[in-house]
Formats: structure tokens, sequence, C-alpha cells
């Protein structure tokens, strides 16, 4: 049996950084958005469904999804968030057991960037850990890789968790005020505990 830690972080975190961290280290990785996105690819999974509850409107002539249509529609009409999210979820819930069960090492990392947000994304994982930074030092590194204004992205600081609430719902905390290679460190050392940890409960659940 392979057992799960749900990353996650509020943007801006460097949450993605540590997924990569853990990837080299031969962890198995699932990122929950490039799931999310296949499933609205060209052919996705979820195309059918989300044209026939939102509209075709949200499609071009070639049928594919209009990403920003929909994000502006979602963002406009909360109960069209609430529509695209029952269609979603269930799916991509779906598909990271799918592969999940294809893992074949002690532990894994599910890279679930709302994981406080929506709970029912909670069932997959046995630990949560989240990268933890402080609200300034968010705001500096979106801006610097985005060029986004304070005022956008305190709006979507806003629309997640706030860092209470993710540290509240933690099991495990990783702090990342520091450098890229100070990241790798913490994330060796977490590696190594979490070889340790979930080692015990696979010698006694063979």
């Amino acid at each position: 049996m392979t057992y799960w830690v749900g990353l996650t972080g509020g943007i801006g975190s460097g949450k993605s950084q540590a997924a990569a961290e853990f990837a080299r280290l031969g962890v198995p990785v699932i990122d929950a958005d490039e799931v999310s996105r296949s499933l609205t690819a060209d052919h996705g999974a979820a195309l059918p469904e989300i044209r026939a509850r939102l509209g075709n409107e949200l499609f071009d002539t070639k049928g594919r999804l209009n990403r920003a249509a929909l994000r502006d529609r979602v963002f406009r009409r909360p109960q069209a968030k609430q529509v695209l999210e029952s269609i979603m979820h269930p799916l991509i819930l779906a598909e990271i057991r799918r592969r999940q069960s294809e893992a074949e090492q002690v532990y894994g990392v599910i890279d679930i960037p709302l994981l406080i947000e929506q709970p029912a994304f909670s069932v997959l994982a046995h630990r949560i850990l989240v990268v933890d930074v402080s609200e300034a030092t968010q705001i500096e590194r979106v801006q610097s890789r985005s060029g986004l204004d304070t005022g956008e992205i305190k709006r979507i600081m806003a629309s997640q968790a706030c860092r209470r609430e993710r540290l509240l719902a933690a099991d495990d905390v990783l702090p990342n005020e520091g450098t890229l290679a100070e990241l790798a460190v913490k994330v060796q050392r977490l590696h190594r505990y979490y070889r340790a940890y979930f080692s015990r409960f696979s010698r006694a659940n063979p």
C-alpha cells in the first residue's frame, strides 16, 4: 500500500517547487491542477457535461473550451462555479484515485492547491503538509513572477483559505521563507521522515 501526503499552500508559497523537490527524490507526485487541465483539454472527459450544463458559447467552432470565458463565467456567477465544481470534482477524484492505484512506493505526494478549501479531497491523503510563508512574502513572490498589482493578489488570496486555517489543518508544516537550496534540504528531511513513518504502517499492513 502507498500512503499519501496532501501538499498544499497559498499562492506564492512555493508549493510547486516543494512538489518538484519531492519528485526529484523519486517520490510519485500527482498534480491535481494537471489532472484538472487534462479533463478540460481537447477531447477531455469533462467537456460534454460542461457544454451541456454551462452552454455552447464556452466553446469555439472546433469544439475547444474557451478557458478565459469559463473563468469569467465562474467569477461573475457563483451558481456557475457550483455547477462547474459538481462536474469537475468527482472526475478529478476518480482520476487521482486511478493514479494512486498505480503507485508502488511507500508514500507519494498529491499536490492539491485547494485542499483546505475543498474538504472532499482530504479523503485522498493520510497526512496534510502545508507550505507556509507570510502574506507579505506571498505578495512579493507573486508580484515578481507575474506582475500582478497588490490589489489583484490580495483578491486571489482572499478567495483561498487564510494562513491560520491552513496551519490548523496541517499535520506537518514546511516553512519556506528562505532560498531554494534551503527548501531542498527541508524536503530531504521530510522525505526521510515520511519514509520511516509510513514504513511502520506498511510493515503492519503488508
